[in-house]
This record gives C-alpha cells, sequence and structure tokens, in this order.
C-alpha cells in the first residue's frame, strides 16, 4: 500500500503542478492582453489627437480643442486625458490652456527623454492604467511638423496622458481562471479516483511481490503470493508460489541432508541460504583434509594435520592435544603450544581428567574451579574429550587469558568437533594398523618385542643414539638346561618358565629399556645409558630374582638359572650389531666355564684366523 500511496501523491503533485503552471499561464496570458489592448487604444487615441490638433493648427481653430479633447477623454474606459505643452512649444506660441501644463513627474520624463511610460496603479476594486505618449517632431511625416514649429527634427513637443480602467479585464480573468481551477480540480479528483481504482489492483501486487522477495532476501520461502489480477498477472502469481514452494522444499532438505554430515555444527542463521553455503564451504574444507589424511602413513603425520587446522584456520594459539590409553592407564603428549602446559595432571593418572572421566566438554565459564588442575594455573580453558576406539581417547586442552576470548573460541569447537569426526575413522586405522604391525613384531607367548622388531629398528634407534650420544649396555640371557625342561615336562611348562623369565625382565627394567625375546629361551636386553657396572648389577638382579623363582609342576618344585653375557655400546664397538654379537659371545662364555653366571665381553674372548674370520675361543 505504500506504493499506490507513493504513486497517488506523485500524480497529485505533477496534476497539481500542471494546474498552478496553467493557471498562471491564463493570469499572466490575461493581463498582458488587457495591457496590450489598453496600450494599443492609448497609440490610436494619441495618433488621433495629434491628427486633430494638427488639423486645428492649420485651420486656424486651435481655441476650439478643449472641446474635441473633452470628447475624446468620454470614450469608453478613458478615465482621464490631458494634453501637455513642451517648454519649447510654450516658447514659440505662448502658454497653452491651464490643462496643458506639465502635471507630474511622468510627464516631465517623457519630455525630457521622448519615451513612451506605463504604470499601473492596482487595488482589490480597480486596476488602472496610465500611459504617457511622447509627441515628437517629424519632417517625413503628414504634417510636417517643422513647417509650423521652428524646431530641430525628433523634438519633443509635447505629450498626452491617458488613465484606463481595465478592471473589467482583470475579473473576467479572474472569472475564467477560477472556471479553469474548477475544472481542473474535476478533473485532478476524477484522474485520482480512477489511477486509485486501475493501479491499486497492481500496486497490491507489486507490495505482495516486494513482501515475499524481502521474505527470500532472508531465506524464507515460505511465502505465497496472492493478487486479485487477472490473465497474466494470476498466471505470474501462481508460477511464482510454485516456485516458491519448490525452493522452500528444496532448502529444507539441503539444510537437513548437511547437517546428517555436520552433526556438530551450531549455526544461528536465519538465511538458509547462508547456512547451507557455510556448511558446504565447511563440508569441502573437511573433505579436502579427510583426503590428505587418508595418505598419510601415521597417526603422527595426522595429528601434525590437526594441529595445523587448529592453528591456521581456527586461529586457536594456546592448546594441547593429549592421547589416553585406557588399557595402559596412561597420557601422552601429541602436542603442546611452546611446550607450556597449563594442566598440572599427571601424565600417568589420566583418569583424574574431569573431561576424560566424564566424557564431557569441561568449560572454565561453566563453573569457578570446574577442573582443579586447570585451575591452578589462573587461565580460561576448554577440555574435549574425543574417543577414537574402546581404548584411545585424544583430550583437546585450549587456554586463554580472557573469558571473551575463551566465549569466542567455545563457538569454534563444534566446527573443530567436525574435523576431529572425520579423522576418527582414519586415526583408528592407523592405531588398528600400529597394534597389527605391533604384533607382527612381539612374541605372542611373552608379549615381548621379538627378533623381528630388533631387525627393523635397532639400525634406526643406534643412529638417533650416536646423534644424541646416548650409550646401551646389551644383555644376551639365556635360561640353563632348558630343553631338560621341554623334555621332562613338556612344552607348555617350557612355555610357563620362559612366560615367568619375561615377567621377570620387565620387572627389572624401566619404560626407556627394551626387553626382546631373541629366540627360544634367548633373550634380549637393551638397557638406555646405562653403564657397564650397572648393567652388571641389573644382570645380577635378574639372575638373582628368575634363580630365586620356584615353578609348581604338580607335586614337584622347578628351579632353574640364567647365564647372561653383557656388551656395551658404543664402548666395546661403535657397530650395534657387532656389540650385539660381542654380548653373545659373552654368554657363550658363560655358558662354558659353568653356567649360571654373569660374564662381561673382553676382547680377549675372540681370536682371528688368517681369513679374518671371528672364532670363539673353546671353554
Amino acid at each position: 500500500m505504500k506504493m499506490n500511496l507513493k504513486f497517488t501523491l506523485v500524480l497529485i503533485v505533477m496534476l497539481t503542478a500542471l494546474l498552478i503552471a496553467t493557471l498562471l499561464n491564463v493570469a499572466l496570458n490575461f493581463r498582458s492582453h488587457a495591457l496590450q489592448s489598453a496600450t494599443d487604444k492609448a497609440e490610436m487615441t494619441a495618433t488621433i489627437v495629434r491628427e486633430a490638433l494638427t488639423a486645428h493648427m492649420v485651420n486656424g481653430t486651435m481655441d476650439h480643442r478643449h472641446g474635441f479633447l473633452d470628447a475624446i477623454a468620454k470614450t469608453k474606459n478613458v478615465e482621464k486625458l490631458w494634453i501637455v505643452r513642451a517648454p519649447v512649444v510654450s516658447k514659440q506660441f505662448g502658454e497653452g490652456l491651464v490643462s496643458e501644463i506639465i502635471r507630474d513627474e511622468i510627464d516631465q520624463q517623457v519630455i525630457e527623454s521622448g519615451q513612451t511610460m506605463k504604470q499601473i496603479q492596482e487595488s482589490s476594486q480597480q486596476v488602472r492604467l496610465r500611459i504617457t505618449i511622447p509627441y515628437v517632431a517629424t519632417v517625413d511625416g503628414k504634417p510636417n511638423c517643422l513647417s509650423c514649429h521652428q524646431v530641430p527634427k525628433d523634438t519633443v513637443l509635447g505629450a498626452i496622458s491617458m488613465e484606463f480602467d481595465i478592471s473589467d479585464t482583470r475579473n473576467t480573468g479572474t472569472l475564467t481562471i477560477l472556471k479553469i481551477l474548477g475544472i481542473n480540480i474535476i478533473f485532478l479528483l476524477i484522474a485520482v479516483w480512477l489511477t486509485n481504482h486501475y493501479l491499486k489492483p497492481f500496486m497490491e501486487h507489486f507490495n505482495n511481490l516486494k513482501e515475499g522477495i524481502d521474505r527470500a532476501y532472508l531465506g524464507d520461502f515460505s511465502f505465497r503470493f496472492r493478487t486479485s489480477l487477472k490473465g497474466e498477472g494470476a498466471e505470474v502469481t501462481e508460477h511464482l508460489n510454485h516456485l516458491f514452494k519448490k525452493m522452500d522444499e528444496t532448502f529444507g532438505q539441503i539444510k537437513t541432508n548437511l547437517s546428517t554430515f555436520l552433526t556438530q555444527t551450531r549455526l544461528n542463521y536465519d538465511d538458509p541460504l547462508q547456512e547451507a553455503q557455510i556448511i558446504i564451504k565447511e563440508l569441502s574444507d573437511i573433505y579436502k583434509f579427510k583426503k590428505t589424511i587418508e595418505l598419510d602413513v601415521g597417526k603422527a603425520e595426522i595429528y601434525d594435520r590437526i594441529v595445523y587446522i587448529l592453528t591456521e584456520k581456527f586461529g586457536i594459539k594456546n592448546f594441547a592435544i593429549y592421547e589416553i590409553r585406557k588399557s595402559r592407564s596412561q597420557r601422552h603428549k601429541v602436542y603442546i603450544t611452546d611446550d607450556k602446559s597449563y594442566c598440572t595432571l599427571p601424565s600417568d593418572e589420566p583418569s583424574e581428567c574431569r573431561a576424560y572421566r566424564t566424557d564431557t566438554d569441561v568449560i572454565s565459564t561453566d563453573f569457578p574451579n570446574l577442573c582443579e588442575f586447570c585451575s591452578r594455573m589462573q587461565v580460561e580453558y576448554i577440555c574435549i574429550p574425543f574417543t577414537i576406539n574402546d581404548d584411545v581417547t585424544l583430550t583437546l586442552t585450549v587456554y586463554a587469558q580472557s573469558k571473551q576470548e575463551i566465549e569466542e573460541i567455545h563457538r569454534k569447537i563444534s566446527s573443530v568437533k567436525n574435523y576431529l569426526e572425520t579423522a576418527k575413522p582414519v586415526i583408528e586405522s592407523r592405531i588398528l594398523m600400529d597394534q597389527l604391525r605391533d604384533s607382527s613384531l612381539r612374541d605372542g607367548l611373552t608379549g615381548l618385542y621379538n627378533r623381528r622388531f630388533l631387525e627393523e629398528f635397532i639400525d634406526k634407534l643406534m643412529h638417533q643414539a650416536m646423534r644424541e650420544n646416548v650409550r646401551y649396555s646389551i644383555l644376551m640371557i639365556d635360561i640353563d638346561y632348558f630343553k631338560l625342561v621341554n623334555d621332562t615336562y613338556g612344552h607348555d611348562v617350557g612355555d610357563i618358565v620362559i612366560k615367568g623369565l619375561a615377567a621377570i625382565l620387565q620387572s627389572h627394567i624401566r619404560a626407556s629399556d627394551l626387553a626382546i625375546r631373541y629366540g627360544g629361551e634367548e633373550f634380549t636386553i637393551l638397557l638406555h645409558n646405562a653403564t657397564p657396572q650397572g648393567a652388571m648389577e641389573v644382570a645380577a638382579k635378574i639372575q638373582h630374582s628368575f634363580n630365586s623363582t620356584k615353578f609348581h609342576v604338580g607335586v614337584e618344585v622347578l628351579q632353574k638359572t640364567l647365564s647372561i653375557g653383557v656388551a656395551c655400546f658404543p664402548t666395546d664397538e661403535v657397530s650395534i650389531w657387532k656389540v650385539i654379537k660381542y654380548a653373545d659371545t659373552a654368554l657363550y662364555e658363560a655358558k662354558h666355564t659353568g653356567r649360571n653366571k654373569v660374564v662381561r665381553f673382553t676382547p680377549e674372548m675372540f681370536s682371528y684366523d688368517e681369513n679374518g674370520a671371528d672364532k670363539q675361543k673353546k671353554a
């Protein structure tokens, strides 16, 4: 309706302006016509008077001119008429009649300038036109003025002044203007009514279209158009309603379908188009992320991608990622910004982590001192647990210096979870691959690493040790007379003894040490940064512990002893395989010098033949 009102107002203004222009034009034309008519009459009268005065002068009847002038003055609409004699004429012929003297300033100006002057005197009741026309001496016309007047050519001889009543012209013009005004007002009213009557349906249709488009701009396609128009207008309305219905259904389905891909996303947009655009953009980014991590070899690379996403895409400045292993009750640091953690939770106590224990997001703004381990650092935080499988859980801890900053980060967390959700199956597959690989590198009976692990990783481990100047002591361990156990009691009892020794080895070494089942009843231990003396002490403890262990076989009690050889890297040799060989040589020495002993390798245990081949010294 606003557009209809605007159009009507514009029409009224335009017609009113046209009316005013017409009335002004008519009024000016009437006034101009009245003035021109009076002027023409005055000029005609002046000519008549001039010719009459000339005739009186020629005939010598100038004394009777006043009668003629009175007759002229009684002409219709001529209120006053008088003749003015110029000083040059008075000088030649003497003063004229009393009425022929200069009466006012206008007469004086006309006599002096020789120019016709007009003056309008207007009041509410009357309009009077004063015209004063000069008489100029000429020689070309008839009569020849210079034949009587002794003056130069173009000398002003006098003037005639007249006053006309042109009130009738003004009244007639006013009446005409009023008629025109009345007719135009009637026409204006009719035009407005007709315009409103015929344009109103179109204006209503236009306003209805505008309302629907405005709502569509905000993403609301539930609007249905209406119109009172027939024909093409009704057809357009029907098509628009059909289009909006399809768009409403389509975008609703798109939003619902997209939401199934991004279950964590929480958007607060009223415009489904904008919301769909954002979701599609995020889906595209997540798809690229997924395709990238699927080609990564290990989970470490995937974790690096997640760190990049958190830093570069979401602009999170301070955060930490931990991997928690339920089976080991162990929390492992994956990444910490600047290696500075605001969480004081002990690494070996993941069950104390509130987020992990409750499997819910922990946000510092929810309650004061919500997490005691993070609250101690006096920062705002968000801790998010993300379960990979039954054994592995990731925890993301984000830190901020203000509530405003942490709330801003919190708004991004739903999108962060979408990336984690996408990465979950890939991380889980890498964990399974690691487990499969780990199982292929572990002994099925004891759970210790097997010889294959040693062969695959020992070179890499030793290169790293050389770079970091790390030492290793190698223990080669063998159960004395183990074949008799299998032969006497069977392989089941032999397996029990093997498992018992494996348990003893694990209980006497550190997390940084490696225990490996080298083959059969033979084991290898790599002691990290152990001195030769320290290695001998560890070997002695292992030997004593195993020698003291009793294995019950039915009613019998079985006890066995160990022989252990010790060699050191890189003290004895810079090749780790040679050090292992030296430890095996020391073990051989222990076996052949009485068993049940710990022997440290010495170079004397080797002799060399002429071809350079190593020979173990016979006991």
